[in-house]
């Protein structure tokens, strides 16, 4: 599915009248439990700026045994186990697995995340490749693919579209905190998702439903600019925030 920058901005003009794209988006809960499945690079950095934030958070992989020495650095609201353990742990989940995982992770924990607040960090692979996943992925956009193997998640797009290492330095950045792209269907997720982004140091821009989330996946205009937020909007075409 191949997108051109004049046809994303187009499609995100109709957003501004979407009723539940809120003007102010509420910070986080002042602790929050979270359950990060896939402590990798991405996962495990978000997940220590939350836990510095604040926040208990449980990073979880196929080995916890190799998160433990980073989980006691962090103290007491730090914890390791394995995805299935994170996923009952956590109010909301933040998904940062191999994009090829996806499937797997839908079907076996989904009665964990069901109804559950999902931070979405999924992605294709840069390289490409021919799998039917990623081929579902580029004919329908990353976040429709990702909602359609994890059904009764309350799913956001969020953390999918920038470094690890810019997300880290964001909070004492020169130029400048970096602008968040989020998107979802539901409102009060959104919210929730603005204030962690908050919380790991990034400012939340709102840039519409699911199906938006084109403008900042792999090919789209918003995909690791790695900009501010009034800079981000102007680039995808977003009224500034009020």
């Amino acid at each position: 599915m191949t997108f051109s920058r004049r046809a994303i901005l187009k499609s995100l003009g109709v957003l501004a009248t979407v009723p539940w794209m809120l003007p102010r988006l509420a910070r986080a809960a002042p602790s929050t439990r979270i359950g990060v499945i896939g402590a990798g690079w991405l996962g495990g950095t978000v997940g220590r700026l939350w836990v510095k934030a604040g926040h208990e958070v449980m990073f979880s992989s196929r080995h916890p045994e190799e998160l433990e020495s980073m989980a006691r650095e962090l103290g007491p609201r730090a914890s390791v186990g394995q995805p299935a353990q994170a996923a009952a742990f956590g109010t909301v989940l933040l998904l940062a697995v191999p994009f090829e995982a996806l499937p797997q992770i839908g079907h076996d924990l989904q009665r964990s995340y069901n109804g559950k607040v999902v931070l979405d960090a999924t992605n294709p692979p840069l390289s490409g490749g021919s799998s039917p996943l990623v081929l579902q992925a580029r004919a329908n956009g990353v976040a429709q693919t990702v909602a359609k193997y994890m059904p009764g998640a309350r799913l956001v797009r969020a953390f999918s579209c920038v470094d690890a290492n810019v997300v880290e330095s964001s909070g004492t950045r020169a130029g400048g905190r970096i602008g968040m792209p989020i998107a979802s269907d539901d409102a009060q997720a959104l919210q929730v998702a603005a204030g962690l982004v908050r919380d790991a140091g990034c400012d939340p821009v709102v840039v519409g439903n699911l199906a938006s989330a084109v403008a900042f996946q792999q090919g789209g205009p918003g995909w690791r600019v790695h900009l501010t937020a009034p800079e981000l909007r102007r680039r995808l075409g977003l009224p500034p925030a009020s």
